[in-house]
């Protein structure tokens, strides 16, 4: 039984990698289009993340995708470079950032 896109952002905490993010001082978002919508921001300051519900005004990287495609990749189901690749995840912002993600988080994401 798939998660719903709520609950799977508010597991994100318990699988953020405090040691991967050690130094970094930066805001993702995500925006979630279709029928599960929805924003949220995870702000991280030096190594300590903690979960937005409703997102931040100037996020440093922002994904953008629908439920179905950001559950799969967040369950490990789906790969979010190939996601990326065709279209399905897009990223605005600081893409450097945005290549880090999957260290940050322990699954998918």
């Amino acid at each position: 039984m798939s998660m719903t896109v709520g609950e799977l952002f508010s597991a994100l905490s318990t699988r953020f990698n405090t040691e991967a993010a050690a130094g970094i001082t930066r805001t993702l978002q995500w925006k979630i289009t279709d029928e599960d919508p929805g924003v949220w921001a995870f702000e991280i300051v030096d190594g300590q993340g903690r979960l937005i519900p409703g997102g931040v005004p100037e996020p440093d990287t922002t994904f953008i995708t629908t439920s179905e495609t950001w559950v799969a990749i967040a369950e490990g189901r789906q790969d979010a470079m190939r996601a990326f690749m065709t279209g399905k995840l897009k990223v605005k912002g600081d893409m450097m950032l945005a290549m880090k993600v999957p260290k940050l988080f322990e699954t998918g994401v």
